[in-house]
């Protein structure tokens, strides 16, 4: 445990390199973990415990004491002040907290920071209905990078289903075509299939319609499978490069 940190804000960023003019490659949530490969003063390099990622987040917001008790299960959960004085800030799905203090209908988390209790469940609660995770998400912004209620994109959304079930899965779609078994490529679909081409993934929620983050559309939504099929040929010219499933 001597190098392992728990992020303690909402979210950050993760950059590709040590500035906040490079890329944005992924997200780090509240309470997760990773290790610090090398720090100076205004950055340190990470590496998530949970998926192996690296990148660089501001060298700030972070503890190396954190024992989650609890992870969020909605889409955004407000941050009170104190019960029921609310304030304008969030934690995102999938944040794991430690509860210091109980309320009747709240629970605080920090000194001055609550949450609802209906927006929490135990650190070791396992959701199956995978369709209910991700449409939490419908409508949520595209965003390359992102992982949460502020924007997502289409390999996010379907990693935090396993994030969540604390079941490791890739963050990258190049990664997770390589990660996922093969199955033969076929016309008729049904719930559960994920559909990948060349840097996009899709997840079926029945034999005629899928959800995903989709780039074009700039943002989450539920689309029908043949005819996304056919417009990702006609204007990207990609074709479906596997078909796999969900595993829970």
């Amino acid at each position: 445990m001597k190098n392992n940190f728990f992020y303690k804000s909402q979210f950050s960023n993760i950059y590709k390199k040590s500035s906040k003019l490079s890329e944005v490659t992924s997200q780090v949530l509240y309470g997760e973990r990773f290790k610090i490969l090398s720090k100076n003063k205004n950055w340190i390099k990470i590496k998530s415990s949970f998926d192996n990622y690296v990148g660089y987040i501001k060298n700030e917001n972070y503890s190396n004491k954190h024992n989650p008790s609890h992870k969020v299960y909605n889409l955004k959960a407000t941050i009170f002040s104190k019960p029921n004085k609310i304030t304008k800030k969030f934690l995102p799905f999938g944040s794991k907290v430690s509860i210091i203090k109980k309320n009747k209908n709240f629970v605080e988390f920090e000194n001055n920071k609550w949450l609802k209790k209906s927006d929490l469940k135990k650190i070791n609660h396992k959701e199956k209905d995978f369709v209910k995770i991700l449409k939490l998400f419908l409508k949520t912004k595209y965003i390359w990078g992102g992982k949460t209620h502020k924007g997502i994109d289409c390999s996010a959304l379907l990693q935090l289903f396993y994030y969540y079930n604390m079941s490791f899965y890739p963050r990258d779609t190049k990664d997770q075509i390589k990660y996922t078994k093969k199955s033969t490529k076929r016309k008729i679909f049904k719930k559960g299939d994920i559909i990948f081409w060349k840097g996009h993934v899709a997840i079926c929620i029945d034999s005629k319609k899928l959800i995903h983050a989709y780039g074009p559309e700039k943002k989450v939504l539920i689309m029908s499978i043949t005819k996304t099929i056919e417009r990702i040929k006609i204007t990207a010219n990609l074709t479906v490069k596997k078909i796999s499933s969900i595993k829970y």
